[in-house]
């Protein structure tokens, strides 16, 4: 299981989630840095998912964790970011998928509809599962460039 420090975020969709998954981090003595938010009041999510996905993006940390309602907003926030590859994900299975396959760097949890149990058994099959590569470096490979491209267009059009 990789151990490196984990960045998490939410918001207040999924701070009842969050507080059930900071435990089993801890239980794991897997570190963590917790951005917020801090209670069941009303935020906006882009504002988590775009803190935890610039520090993934900038390699600041290997693997976040965001939860929202659903894990769908914080997911298209997420993904925004090059080098982001943010998932959401609603059954181990898929956990493990997400990371074999796409080298998911991002687990997006729907605090609203999963249960707890689920979730960390979601959280467990994405921590103890790594990228394999062969054929999906290929994929990969098309992912890094597109963001080199987006990157390239961008400063054309802006600079």
């Amino acid at each position: 299981m990789n151990r490196s420090p984990i960045i998490i975020g939410c918001d207040h969709g999924g701070y009842l989630m969050k507080q059930e998954i900071l435990k089993h981090l801890e239980k794991l003595g897997i570190e963590y840095t917790d951005i917020g938010c801090n209670s069941e009041q009303i935020v906006r999510y882009p504002i988590y998912a775009s803190n935890v996905a610039r520090r993934v993006s900038s390699g600041e940390f290997q693997r976040g964790i965001l939860i929202c309602s659903t894990g769908i907003g914080m997911s298209i926030v997420a993904n925004r970011f090059p080098g982001v590859r943010a998932s959401v994900v609603a059954d181990h299975y898929t956990a493990e998928m997400t990371r074999q396959h796409n080298d998911s760097n991002i687990l997006c949890l729907g605090g609203k509809v999963l249960g707890c149990f689920a979730a960390i058994d979601i959280l467990d099959g994405w921590l103890e599962s790594e990228y394999i590569g062969g054929r999906h470096d290929i994929s990969l490979a098309m992912i890094s460039q597109l963001d080199r491209d987006l990157e390239t267009h961008l400063t054309e059009v802006v600079g």
